[in-house]
């Protein structure tokens, strides 16, 4: 019997989406084919995510419309790790068995069994990863290997090379990555500290600078790119393209953000920098063979946190010798889990 499971994480920022893949991993070694429902923005992440066979798309339609997709595939287990109220019932409504959510929600009696998230406990050091592991752990399914994957293919090298060739880059060259999700938002992003930053890593690393981001980071990019005459790619790449560039990257300086978990799964020297001090490295950190971690050094105001941050003061102040201290130490092969 071909028993197929699904993993719904229709939610958050593409980093989310990739970092819960790990678990349609868990799912697959006891179902024989694990597909995903995800938000449209977080299609082609997921598409590169071997784990994962088949994508549905919830666009924020009726729910029913997505739940009649899904109850087409006969799905055994659904394992809810973005649970809304919505997310709760496209799974019941899909006539799915076994389903797998959050405790402790109005919604909770929805799902057949439920998991308290551990940061709900206090807990965070616990990597999310493994936080999400502990829904799939609910129905007997586990994985050792907690690592996103991300597969990158033969057109997003190419597109990667034109890119890089369009702009005269050569090899090696470091990529920067300046933006999170919510600086897009945010016309008064600061950029001096990553001006700063760019202008040390030319003085620091024999390479050129890459600054990437998306098309909504573009204007924040070209500001830096300005200063610093730094190639810039935001807007030119798809996320698979973007992590072609990243394989073949010195090194990728980053803000947390999904392009931070895109780079270090696919193997790339990847420095985060978390440089709030609610950001829980612990919790967010980047997963891969050869990652360092910038924890916070700025004295932010009581309570501040990324969303709500007036003035990010933080990341005008980049701790500049810290990050080239992270960058020296994944150029002598440190494993996974080095702090700066």
């Amino acid at each position: 019997m071909n028993e197929r499971a699904v993993l719904v994480c229709a939610g958050g920022g593409i980093g989310d989406s990739l970092v819960a893949s790990v678990c349609a991993r868990a799912l697959g070694n006891r179902y024989d084919s694990v597909d995903a429902v995800c938000l449209p923005s977080h299609r082609d992440t997921l598409a590169h995510v071997p784990d994962i066979r088949e994508i549905h798309v919830d666009d924020g339609g009726p729910v029913g419309e997505v739940a009649r997709r899904l109850r087409a595939r006969k799905y055994a287990a659904a394992v809810v790790t973005w649970a809304t109220a919505r997310t709760a019932q496209l799974a019941l409504r899909a006539g799915i068995p076994i389903r797998v959510g959050q405790a402790q929600r109005l919604y909770s009696n929805l799902f057949t069994h439920r998991v308290t998230v551990r940061s709900e406990r206090g807990d965070v050091t616990s990597h999310w990863s493994q936080v999400l592991l502990d829904y799939p752990r609910a129905i007997g399914c586990d994985t050792n290997d907690a690592q996103p994957h991300f597969a990158i293919g033969e057109l997003d090298r190419v597109q990667a090379r034109r890119i890089l060739d369009a702009r005269h880059v050569d090899e090696p060259f470091v990529v920067v990555h300046p933006t999170c999700a919510v600086s897009p938002k945010r016309p008064m992003w600061p950029v001096e500290g990553w001006i700063a930053l760019v202008r040390a890593l030319q003085a620091h690393v024999p390479a050129a600078v890459v600054l990437s981001g998306s098309a909504a980071d573009a204007p924040i990019v070209e500001r830096i790119a300005n200063a610093t005459g730094a190639a810039s790619v935001a807007g030119a790449t798809s996320i698979g393209g973007l992590a072609a560039i990243a394989e073949s990257a010195a090194y990728f300086v980053v803000m947390h953000s999904g392009p931070m978990h895109v780079a270090a799964a696919v193997g790339a020297p990847t420095v985060g920098i978390f440089p709030l001090q609610a950001d829980f490295p612990d919790r967010w950190a980047p997963l891969g063979p050869r990652v360092a971690v910038v924890r916070a050094s700025f004295p932010c105001r009581r309570g501040e946190r990324m969303e709500t941050c007036p003035d990010y003061l933080c990341v005008q102040h980049l701790s500049i010798p810290r990050v080239l201290a992270a960058v020296d130490s994944l150029s002598v092969g440190a494993s996974s889990g080095e702090r700066a």
